[in-house]
C-alpha cells in the first residue's frame, strides 16, 4: 500500500523513470529496463530483463503515478497480478512477479514480440486485405482454450475460484513474430475495468461487451464467450461488429446483439461457421455456448478441413509488418548482448539467437518463472478473498 508519509514526493520521483534502451538498460529493482514499448492510461510497458538471466526478456507493466494515490487501486492492482500468476497456459501471457521499484507498482510478464490483434486488423484495413479464414478460426481457437483455462481454474483447496475475463478485446490479444496467440493482461482485467470509468477510458470496451454485461448484470464465462464471438466475426469481416455515432446508440446495437453472418461479407465463410458464429453471438446466454471448450472443440474441429499449419500464423504476422520485424530481431539480440552503463564485462558475452518457439500447438512450456517477489506474503485466507470476490459478480 502507498505510505502516506512523503507519497508525493515518491510519486514524483517514480515519475521520472529511467526507461533505458535496448543498448543502455537502465537499472529497476532486480531488473534492467531496455525501453518504453507502449503507454496508455493505466500503465506504461517496458521491455526488460532480470539482473541474472540476460537470455530471459521480459515485459514490466508498470502502474501510472497518479494511479498510485489511490491505495484501493493498489491494492487490487497487486492481489490482481497475484492472481495471474496462477495462470499458466499457452495461450495467456505468463505473470512472473509483482511488487514494487523505484517508487512504482509493477508487474513482471513473458515479453511477447508481435502485434495486437487491433493492429492486425488495422493493417489488413490498409492493404485492402483480410486475415485468412483458417487464421482466424486457429486464433478464435487459440483464445477461447485461454478462457476455458480461466474459466475452470481452482485455488490450491481444489475449489473454483469462478474467474471471468470481462474484457476480451482484439487489443488484448497478442499475435506473435513465432505464431503464437497470448491472452494479455488477464489477471488485472477486473481492475481495470472498475476503474476505467473513474479516469475516463472505458470508450472503446462498449464495443466488446455482452448485452447482461452492458446491462449491468452479473455475468459468467458466457459473457467472455460472446466477447470472443465479436472478436471472431470482426476477424473474418475487418469490420466492427458493434458500432454507434454516440456511446448510447452503440450500447443499444450491444443490447441488441443484432449479427449479420460474416459470410455476407466474406464469401470464403462457409456456413458452418456462420453457425459457429451465430451461436457464440446468441443475445440470450442460454442459447449461447455454455463453454468456452465447446466453443474451442466446435472452431478446432472445423480448422481439421482447411489442413492449416500454425507457421502460416507466423508468416502472415511477419509478412504485414516486415520493417517491425526486423527492428524486433535487431532489439532483442541488443537487449540479450548490452551491458549496463559503467559495467565492466569480465567475461565476453556471446550473443545469444532470439527465440523463435514454434507456433500453436507445438509451444513449448514457458520460461522458468522468476520467483515472485511476493512469493513470502501470507497465503491464508488468499483463496478466499479471491473466491469472495469474483462470487459476488
Amino acid at each position: 500500500m502507498p505510505e502516506p508519509e512523503g507519497h508525493n514526493k515518491q510519486t514524483a520521483e517514480a515519475a521520472k523513470l529511467a526507461a533505458g534502451s535496448p543498448t543502455e538498460p537502465a537499472p529497476f529493482g532486480k531488473y534492467h529496463l531496455m525501453g518504453l514499448i507502449a503507454r496508455g492510461g493505466m500503465a506504461e510497458v517496458y521491455r526488460a530483463r532480470a539482473r541474472d538471466r540476460r537470455d530471459q526478456i521480459l515485459a514490466i507493466k508498470c502502474m501510472r503515478p497518479q494511479l498510485a494515490r489511490e491505495a484501493r487501486f493498489v491494492d487490487m492492482f497487486i492481489r490482481e497480478g497475484k492472481l495471474a500468476i496462477l495462470l499458466k497456459h499457452p495461450s495467456i501471457v505468463e505473470t512472473f512477479d509483482v511488487g514494487r521499484a523505484e517508487g512504482r507498482y509493477f508487474i513482471a510478464m513473458e515479453y511477447i514480440g508481435g502485434k495486437d490483434l487491433t493492429q492486425v486488423l488495422r493493417r489488413c484495413q490498409e492493404a485492402n486485405q483480410r486475415i485468412p479464414v483458417p487464421h482466424a478460426i486457429y486464433i478464435a481457437a487459440r483464445i477461447a482454450e485461454g478462457l476455458h483455462h480461466a474459466h475452470t481454474l481452482v485455488g490450491d483447496d481444489g475449489r473454483p475460484l469462478n474467474i471471468v475475463n470481462r474484457d476480451v478485446s482484439p487489443s488484448n490479444v497478442r499475435l506473435s513474430y513465432s505464431g503464437g496467440v497470448k491472452m494479455l493482461d488477464f489477471g488485472i482485467a477486473q481492475a481495470l475495468m472498475k476503474f476505467t470509468s473513474e479516469i475516463g477510458v472505458l470508450k472503446g470496451k462498449f464495443s466488446y461487451m455482452s448485452p447482461e454485461q452492458i446491462r449491468g448484470m452479473p455475468v459468467d464465462a458466457r459473457t467472455d464467450i460472446f466477447s470472443a464471438g465479436i472478436i471472431l466475426h470482426e476477424m473474418l469481416t475487418t469490420e466492427k461488429l458493434f458500432r454507434g455515432d454516440t456511446e448510447f446508440a452503440l450500447m443499444e446495437k450491444v443490447r441488441k446483439a443484432e449479427a449479420s453472418p460474416p459470410s455476407k461479407f466474406n464469401r470464403r465463410v462457409p456456413a458452418e461457421l456462420d453457425a459457429i458464429c451465430a451461436r457464440a453471438l446468441s443475445r440470450d446466454v442460454v442459447d449461447r455456448y455454455q463453454t468456452a471448450l465447446d466453443f474451442a472443440q466446435d472452431l478446432s474441429q472445423l480448422l481439421i478441413g482447411y489442413r492449416f499449419d500454425p507457421a502460416e500464423l507466423r508468416e502472415l504476422v511477419r509478412s504485414l509488418f516486415r520493417t517491425d520485424f526486423a527492428k524486433e530481431e535487431e532489439d532483442m539480440r541488443a537487449s540479450r548482448t548490452s551491458l549496463l552503463v559503467g559495467e565492466r564485462a569480465t567475461v565476453p558475452v556471446p550473443p545469444v539467437a532470439l527465440q523463435t518457439p514454434a507456433a500453436e500447438p507445438s509451444v513449448p512450456p514457458p520460461a522458468a518463472a522468476i520467483a515472485p517477489s511476493t512469493a513470502d506474503d501470507d497465503r491464508r485466507g488468499f483463496w478466499a478473498k479471491i473466491r469472495s470476490k469474483f462470487s459476488k459478480t
